[in-house]
């Protein structure tokens, strides 16, 4: 008796943990079709992409669920997440910021249904609610993940992340990112000083505020001050770089929009990506 009382609650425990995930777990476990990511569109659409994956069809697949989505790139010629999202306040309700779950009802439901998902997410200033930041401005390079460099790559994007630089207001990337100290977490790399690399504390940090700049080249925000490398780097295309040192070498911008501008920046698994937005 005790048995069949124990093989009851246990199936009734199972029965209870598969629907209460049902729709989450499906959007987590599906793999989305050419209607929302067509691995050859994206690449074309996007250069940035192209210098970091190559035509890696599984890479920019990882790429487009884990920054892509939420960044307003197109999947496709015909969905654009962020353009779904923002045009169905039921799916709103329905989904919040679960960027896959609208690919998924897209797919099985919502091209049948006659719903729009085609656009640009990256233009969506006269179409995004008030409380939605927009997106202006975006870049990739890619690292090396496993060496010592990467820690400095790592550490620079997250002081920079979520820094919010008023309308008028001036950002130094310098500043931002503290002396590079071991004290301050900076470990020891190859840098270029005089036209020769050489090891220092802080070897790195160039790919960060490099990025940064290529992001505001993308987002239309002219730099107060930027120089370029003395010798070309493999991470960005000549003249998208650009080199800071000590204090008299610095990346500057002034915020020229009436908006907030905030800097959002991830370093994860050999992917460096910065982006601007409007809030």
């Amino acid at each position: 008796m005790k048995r069949k009382i124990s093989i009851f609650i246990s199936a009734v425990l199972c029965f209870c943990l598969l629907w209460g995930s049902g729709p989450a777990v499906e959007a987590a476990q599906m793999q989305l079709t050419s209607l929302t990511f067509d691995a050859d569109y994206y690449y074309n659409t996007y250069p940035d992409l192209q210098a970091v994956f190559g035509n890696d069809h599984d890479r920019l697949y990882r790429h487009y669920l884990d920054c892509g989505l939420a960044e307003g790139r197109s999947g496709s010629a015909e969905f654009n997440c962020l353009v779904y999202r923002n045009q169905y306040p039921d799916l709103q309700a329905s989904f919040g910021d679960d960027y896959r779950a609208y690919c998924v009802h897209y797919e099985k439901y919502g091209k049948a249904e006659g719903r729009s998902a085609a656009g640009d997410g990256m233009a969506l200033a006269g179409s995004v609610a008030a409380s939605v930041d927009t997106l202006i401005g975006t870049y990739a390079t890619a690292y090396s993940p496993n060496i010592p460099r990467a820690v400095n790559v790592s550490l620079a994007a997250s002081r920079i992340n979520g820094v919010v630089v008023q309308p008028g207001e001036s950002f130094s990337f310098t500043q931002t990112i503290l002396p590079r100290t071991a004290a301050n977490g900076y470990v020891e790399a190859p840098m270029i000083v005089n036209k020769k690399y050489v090891p220092g504390i802080g070897g790195g940090i160039c790919q960060v505020s490099s990025t940064l700049y290529a992001a505001m080249l993308n987002a239309g925000l002219p730099a107060t001050e930027r120089h370029p490398h003395s010798l070309k780097v493999a991470y960005i295309p000549e003249g998208m770089d650009a080199t800071v040192s000590g204090s008299s070498l610095d990346l500057k911008f002034t915020n020229i929009f009436a908006e907030p501008v905030q800097i959002q920046a991830a370093a994860d698994q050999g992917v460096l990506t910065v982006s601007l937005y409007k809030m």
